[in-house]
């Protein structure tokens, strides 16, 4: 579990967009390392390159112990462990992504029935709404239950349900700001510039 939490502590935003621009990227908009604020502050092609190297930590974090092990829990265990790294990195302050992008790649690996159920929903709710923060949110919760109704009625490790729980909590709370301004409707749509 420490080598994964390790894992997820590396922060391509932060990398990215300190090569690109010459800054750190956690002292623009949001203050996070994510593919959100990277799109606002550098672009779309630094925000590309984010997306697939946070999605793929976490991904290769979980297919790594899936080789390594048929033990659900140990799934379950490495999946939350890279997504804590990537929200409270060690390399970084402690100061990193709100964890969609790696949640939904340890989410792949771990169960993807439930990561099309999030990706599913995310979509339309972005298309329709233009608000990142609450796609994010709505999709997380669409994961959630997409797997709890199939480890109650399907074949799927129960032992999983700890990581869908710790990953929605970890991930709602880390956009707790985002829905202050969504209800105070006050939050930036998807496609305005970070100051």
């Amino acid at each position: 579990m420490p080598a994964a939490y390790l894992l997820g502590s590396v922060q391509p935003g932060l990398i990215v967009v300190k090569l690109t621009m010459d800054v750190d990227v956690r002292t623009l908009g949001s203050g996070r390392t994510g593919m959100t604020n990277v799109l606002r502050t550098a672009g779309k092609r630094a925000a590309a390159v984010v997306f697939l190297a946070d999605a793929g930590k976490g991904l290769a974090a979980v297919l790594a112990a899936r080789a390594l092990t048929d033990e659900p829990l140990v799934h379950a265990a490495v999946g939350t462990a890279v997504l804590v790294g990537h929200v409270w990195p060690v390399f970084a302050g402690f100061r990193g992504g709100r964890g969609i992008a790696t949640g939904v790649a340890t989410t792949l690996g771990i169960d993807p029935w439930a990561s099309l159920a999030g990706v599913g929903t995310f979509l339309p709710v972005l298309g329709v709404s233009r608000y990142v923060s609450l796609a994010s949110v709505v999709s997380v919760i669409a994961a959630v239950a997409a797997f709890a109704v199939r480890a109650a009625f399907f074949d799927a490790p129960a032992a999983y349900l700890g990581y869908f729980v710790a990953g929605a909590v970890l991930i709602i709370a880390t956009h707790r700001d985002n829905i202050r301004r969504l209800l105070r409707g006050e939050e930036r749509r998807l496609g305005g510039r970070a100051a």
